[in-house]
């Protein structure tokens, strides 16, 4: 069984269609969205319109329960320029995706975590940001991992949110999130300020096969014409999503290193 991952794409089109090409080249049995679909300075219309035609099972992340629960001026720059741009059957769309799934082979897929959209799994915020060059986040223990999936258990739990590329083993369960394809480069404060960076500009996504009874997982990087997504960035006033879109590094602001 062959199975690809894509998460974050944030209405990223030329990113999405960039992995969209390789998987036409390397085509795989099954192909999953785990969430943050449309939600950006971007492509919010022209992405769910592509999506919507394929037959990938997709579930939700924490921007599609925002920009469908939040008041508009409740919303993020990121949610709203989505909600103005979305016809009312995308949003439609939206709304029946679930917030985790349970796939033959089992595989489970969730945004963030299991229990919470909001929260990362495979990584751990820290209140230290910027002290001595520290990001503000690091990745999780194998102790942190058990925790947050909590009791249940799955040969394969793929997940989201927090766009950082990476596998991880615990006990008999592999855990990998793919990370982004549509944003390489973001700064939050939930919980703690942090920053998180690819350092390049590449879209991302995984691919896992179960050989012998084990799975075997591929992270991803792709070149795509991220200057048309910067620039869409830029025109529509996402300085901040522009440079990350170049780069793979966020745009810090100057108060931050005060």
């Amino acid at each position: 069984m062959r199975i690809a991952f894509v998460s974050d794409i944030h209405g990223n089109l030329p990113a999405l269609e960039a992995v969209l090409d390789e998987l036409a080249r390397e085509p795989v049995d099954a192909v999953v969205n785990l969430g943050d679909i449309v939600s950006g300075p971007l492509w919010p219309r022209e992405t769910a319109d592509r999506l919507m035609a394929l037959p990938w099972p997709t579930i939700a992340g924490n921007h599609e329960r925002q920009l469908l629960t939040l008041a508009r001026e409740q919303m993020g720059a990121s949610d709203a320029f989505a909600a103005d741009a979305l016809r009312p059957e995308q949003l439609g769309w939206l709304r029946c995706l679930p917030p985790t799934c349970r796939l033959p082979g089992d595989i489970w897929c969730v945004h963030g975590t299991p229990g919470s959209d909001l929260r990362y799994l495979m990584e751990t915020t820290m209140p230290d940001h910027d002290r001595n060059g520290s990001p503000g986040i690091r990745a999780a223990s194998v102790a942190e991992l058990r925790e947050r999936v909590g009791p249940e258990r799955a040969t394969l739990l793929a997940c989201g949110h927090s766009h950082v590329p990476r596998v991880a083993q615990v006990d008999a369960m592999v855990i990998v999130n793919p990370g982004s394809v549509g944003l390489q480069a973001y700064d939050d404060d939930h919980v703690h300020r942090h920053i998180v960076e690819t350092g390049s500009p590449h879209t991302r996504y995984a691919r896992a096969e179960r050989i012998a009874a084990r799975w075997h997982v591929q992270l991803r990087s792709l070149p795509y014409d991220h200057e048309a997504s910067a620039a869409r960035a830029e025109a529509n006033g996402r300085p901040d999503w522009a440079h990350a879109l170049r780069t793979g590094f966020a745009l810090r602001p100057a108060a931050w290193n005060a």
